[in-house]
C-alpha cells in the first residue's frame, strides 16, 4: 500500500463526515503543495474547516473507533480557532484539522478550493486549496515561524516555479496584502 493509499484511507472518512455534517473545508499544507506539483513526503494531512462545538458529538460518532480523537482538545481548538488532531488508528496516519479563523482571506480560500483527486486509483474528489492560496498560507506560516523555515520557503519557491506565467498574480498580490505578507511575496518573486 502506498503513502497516497494511506492518506486517502485516513482522510476520506474525515472529509465525508465533515461534508455530511455540512461544513465547508479544504485540504491544505504539504499534501496540497504536492498535489500542485511541489512534492514533499508527509505523514499527516492538513484540513481547514468551519466547525462549531455543537457538532462535535456528531463528528465523534461518525468517525467511530477507527480514530483517536480527544473531545476536550477538539472543543478547545474550536473555541480558540486553532488546531486539533485526529489519528486514523489502523494506518497510524494523522489528520490535523485547523479551525477556520473566518477572516476574509480564510473565507476566500474555502470558496476558491477546487475538487481534486489525491489518488489516481480512486475517483474520490476532495476540495484542495489552490496553488496561489497555498503560497499565501505558507508565507503566513513562514512569517509566524520567524522567517527561518527553509522547508516552507522551498515549497513556495517550487510552487512559483511550477506555476510560472500561469500563476494568478492579480490574486496573489491582494491576497498576500490582506494577510500582511506582501513584502514576503515580493521577495519570493524576486528570487
Amino acid at each position: 500500500m502506498s503513502d497516497a493509499d494511506d492518506l486517502v484511507l485516513a482522510l476520506r472518512p474525515v472529509a465525508e463526515t465533515l461534508k455530511a455534517i455540512g461544513f465547508r473545508f479544504y485540504v491544505g499544507g504539504s499534501v496540497a503543495s504536492s498535489y500542485h506539483g511541489a512534492v514533499r513526503s508527509t505523514m499527516d494531512v492538513d484540513l481547514v474547516g468551519e466547525l462549531t462545538e455543537a457538532d462535535v458529538p456528531s463528528l465523534l460518532k461518525k468517525l467511530g473507533s477507527e480514530y483517536y480523537a480527544s473531545e476536550p482538545a477538539i472543543r478547545d481548538a474550536i473555541r480558540r480557532q486553532s488546531c486539533f488532531n485526529l489519528v486514523h488508528l489502523p494506518m497510524s496516519f494523522k489528520v490535523d484539522v485547523f479551525v477556520s479563523q473566518q477572516r476574509p482571506f480564510d473565507l476566500q480560500v474555502i470558496a476558491r478550493a477546487q475538487l481534486g483527486n489525491l489518488d489516481s486509483d480512486t475517483d474520490w474528489l476532495v476540495p484542495i486549496a489552490t496553488a496561489e492560496d497555498i503560497i499565501v498560507i505558507k508565507l503566513q506560516w513562514y512569517r509566524l515561524d520567524g522567517e527561518t523555515s527553509e522547508r516552507q520557503w522551498n515549497d513556495m519557491s517550487r510552487l512559483i516555479l511550477l506555476l510560472g506565467a500561469s500563476a494568478d498574480f492579480d490574486y496573489l498580490h491582494p491576497a498576500s496584502q490582506l494577510v500582511g505578507v506582501e513584502n514576503l511575496l515580493v521577495r519570493l518573486l524576486e528570487k
